[in-house]
């Protein structure tokens, strides 16, 4: 299936990419890398992600490349990624 990146997401793996950056590109560069390899598998296995626990909804789940947590809406035509945020962080209410 196919894995679309909102724009929320998008914004939140650049944040992401600049933050660690200020210290290491290279490793910024690798952690990108490593969330969007690990986004592959939920177009291959979107069912293989836990549902999110913050929010009750079926159709939302996650997959976690430590520290972060990728969180995903499953539709009938495709995956959206809908965020991507560090573990420690909290969750809004709605995404």
């Amino acid at each position: 299936m196919k894995v679309h990146w909102t724009r929320n997401a998008i914004n939140h793996l650049v944040g992401i990419f600049e933050y660690i950056a200020t210290n290491s590109p290279a490793y910024a560069t690798g952690m990108v890398d490593r969330i969007t390899r690990r986004s592959e598998q939920i177009g291959e296995h979107p069912f293989s992600g836990r549902k999110v626990p913050e929010y009750e909804a079926d159709d939302i789940r996650e997959v976690i490349e430590k520290p972060y947590r990728i969180i995903y809406r499953i539709k009938s035509d495709q995956i959206d990624v809908l965020a991507v945020i560090h573990g420690a962080q909290l969750l809004p209410d709605r995404i």
